[in-house]
């Protein structure tokens, strides 16, 4: 069984408040569903036309399980927080066996 990853960056930052409330709700949400923060904050080197732009990578023990906790009611009060607040690219990939 593969282990999950969601893989997040953020490009922009409208509200960064909205940001700060999101993050607070998304942590402990995460964690109690299984996910393990690997890497959170911005990135210190960018190459290849990368932006030094703040990155998290969230593990998890199944790929499914990921895919289970972006959509659990759990987690829904911190996105409903997040709202439009920001610009990321959110992407739930399966981690190699």
């Amino acid at each position: 069984m593969s282990k999950g990853y969601w893989v997040v960056t953020y490009r922009k930052t409208k509200d960064p408040a909205r940001l700060a409330n999101y993050a607070q709700l998304a942590a402990p949400a995460v964690t109690t569903l299984g996910g393990k923060f690997v890497v959170r904050g911005p990135a210190e080197e960018a190459r290849e036309q990368g932006l030094k732009e703040r990155t998290v990578v969230i593990e998890f023990p199944s790929y499914e399980q990921a895919i289970a906790a972006y959509t659990s009611e759990v987690y829904k009060p911190a996105l409903d927080a997040l709202g439009d607040a920001v610009e990321r690219d959110f992407r739930i990939v399966r981690g190699a066996e």
